[in-house]
């Protein structure tokens, strides 16, 4: 994965953040993460007696990589910069745009 040039997004002092700090920080809801939470999706969190917290570095290490695969963030992943190869038919001819072979 290359190196991303600028995070768009601060990084906060503090080791962990609360479900209501980490969703300001990500730019979601608060509803968005427990959804995510719920379905096993979205960044690491745990429970710190009874509430739900977020590690800072499991935060910005998830962002980064969202950053990697994003065209904007990483050209290397920009599908109009990626060669087209000629479409074929199942037996291996070069197929042209009307479908003749």
């Amino acid at each position: 994965m290359s190196a991303i040039p600028e995070r768009p997004y601060e990084i906060p002092e503090q080791q962990f953040l609360n479900t209501v700090q980490a969703a300001a920080m990500i730019g979601r809801s608060v509803n968005t993460l427990r959804i995510w939470r719920h379905r096993r999706r979205g960044p690491k969190s745990f429970l710190m007696d009874g509430a739900v917290m977020y590690p800072v570095a499991d935060l910005t290490k998830w962002l980064d990589e969202l950053l990697g695969s994003d065209p904007y963030y990483n050209p290397a992943n920009d599908p109009t910069s990626q060669v087209l190869r000629p479409k074929r038919n199942r037996s291996g001819r070069r197929v042209d745009e009307r479908g003749a072979a």
